[in-house]
């Protein structure tokens, strides 16, 4: 009966040993598949490749294939470690020696070593080896907070020293999407940056086609490590505002070029925005001097030498006019007058705009000048040639003021005109006249006659000073409305004119 019961228990042993050695079995087939991961029984996570397509992967790195995406070539493998490992190759060419890729943060404790063995390529996470500075593309980004830049609005990317693409954030694979439909070269970067271009702080802006239209970013790039960190920011809102104030200012450039009047604009820094050909030709500066954009001093200098505004004093006077002249632009208060050397008459007016800056009107006002000298010295030969007349003389406009009178008419009727702050009228004039003369329906007549517009010819009439003196008065009707009155001495025999009423009765 015990010997049945020892029986049993060795069968149970045998059974057990049995399960043991068959479930191990397996383990063993697997890791001893391929002697390319005999290595790795005691390290990290092994990927096999032969080409492009993934033929065999260790248990470890089966544990971290990840099931939404499984591993199935090397595009997937480096998807899959490129936020960890963002310097990993991305394309499988043979650099010629072995590549250690490092993780870009400081604190992670594992590298990535790809092998090219023949056809065949072994990719391998390994604990970091201490003190391990191999110059690899990962090394270029270390420590910066992947995932904030990999989540960034804008595009990011990293260049290597040859300036080829070793890692982009997702703003920048979704503008490569968009910019080249999906399918770039591999590692070609999708700004062009020469170079020499990079540099500590440069900034660049730069146009990307994207089908009929461009897109504008301005690049910076910020070196890093062995390579070149970029960030582009979209910046088409301001190159389109920039694009409608160009031609907003061609518009008004190609409306002030028709203009006689000469224009000249100063921003608010007080360099020079905007001339027209106007200018040029009144001021004689030349086009490159006012393409260059000078500063408003400077434009005024270059006046000041070309004899084209009043000559000053000395330069302490002539810098404080100019301190004026902009402060009183400034408040569209500047107009003046500017006879040159050459006789020429300007008219300077400044006005202020939008934004502290000022406008300059330079117009030629020396036709209207002369004529309105030759007019003034035509008006005093006129006043000349009256004043030596003994008829006394008072010519009244169709509105009924008293334009023009003699010294004659002056000393008769003992006033003067020009004295008097308001223009004076006919009504004025005939109260003066029925003062100075005995009653007489005469300046009654004469107001009537003035405000007629049709229907007037001469006439005269007679009346007496509060003297006795018999005086005779004549009235003309004048071109535009005007009458004229003049005053004389009766003498004997004059036939007296009627005026048009009682000339009208007489003949019925």
């Amino acid at each position: 009966m015990m010997w049945e019961w020892l029986i049993l228990g060795a069968m149970c042993v045998i059974a057990a040993a049995g399960s043991v050695w068959f479930m191990r079995c397996p383990a063993m087939a697997d890791t001893e598949e391929s002697p390319l991961f005999r290595a790795a029984q005691d390290s990290g996570p092994v990927w096999l490749f032969e080409g492009e397509i993934l033929i065999d992967m260790s248990r470890a790195a089966r544990l971290l294939d990840p099931a939404e995406r499984p591993v199935g070539n090397w595009s997937d493998l480096r998807a899959s470690l490129r936020l960890r490992f963002p310097g990993f190759p991305e394309t499988r060419e043979d650099p010629g020696r072995a590549l250690v890729v490092d993780p870009i943060e400081d604190e992670d404790p594992m590298e990535v070593t790809c092998e090219w063995l023949d056809e065949m390529i072994r990719v391998q996470m390994n604990p970091r080896r201490p003190g391990h500075a191999e110059p690899d593309a990962a090394q270029g980004v270390q420590g910066l907070p992947l995932s904030a830049i990999d989540h960034a609005p804008y595009p990011a990317w990293w260049l290597d020293a040859g300036g080829r693409l070793c890692w982009e954030n997702g703003a920048h694979e979704r503008l490569r999407d968009r910019v080249r439909d999906g399918s770039p070269a591999p590692g070609e970067p999708l700004f062009a940056i020469a170079a020499t271009d990079p540099s500590d702080g440069t900034r660049m802006r730069r146009a990307l086609a994207a089908g009929t239209r461009e897109l504008w970013f301005d690049v910076s790039v910020v070196p890093h490590g062995t390579g070149h960190l970029c960030f582009a920011l979209d910046v088409n809102a301001e190159v389109e505002a920039e694009a409608a104030q160009r031609n907003f200012v061609q518009t008004l450039a190609k409306t002030f070029a028709h203009l006689s009047i000469g224009l000249a604009i100063f921003d608010r820094n007080r360099q020079l925005v905007m001339f027209n050909p106007a200018l040029t030709d009144l001021t004689a500066l030349p086009v490159d001097f006012l393409s260059a954009r000078p500063n408003l001093l400077s434009f005024f200098d270059r006046l000041r030498d070309q004899r084209m505004m009043p000559e000053p004093r000395d330069y302490q006077s002539w810098r404080q006019q100019m301190t004026d002249l902009v402060a009183a632009a400034s408040d569209g208060q500047y107009a003046e007058t500017w006879t040159l050397p050459s006789g020429s008459v300007y008219s300077v007016t400044g006005r202020p705009h939008p934004d502290g800056a000022i406008a300059f009107l330079f117009e030629d006002i020396s036709a209207e000048i002369t004529l309105t000298r030759r007019f003034r010295a035509d008006l005093e030969l006129v006043q000349s040639v009256l004043d030596h007349l003994d008829r006394a003389i008072a010519v009244f406009a169709a509105d009924g003021t008293l334009g023009i009178s003699n010294t004659a008419y002056r000393r008769l009727w003992c006033t003067d005109p020009d004295e008097c702050l308001v223009p004076t009228t006919i009504t004025d004039a005939t109260r003066l006249w029925q003062g100075h003369c005995r009653a007489t329906p005469l300046w009654g007549q004469i107001r009537d006659f003035a405000a007629m517009r049709g229907n007037r010819t001469f006439w005269s009439g007679d009346f007496r000073l509060n003297s006795g003196r018999e005086m005779i008065c004549r009235i003309h009707p004048v071109d535009g409305g005007a009458t004229m009155v003049t005053f004389e001495p009766s003498v004997l025999g004059h036939r007296r004119a009627l005026p048009p009423a009682e000339k009208r009765i007489a003949l019925a």
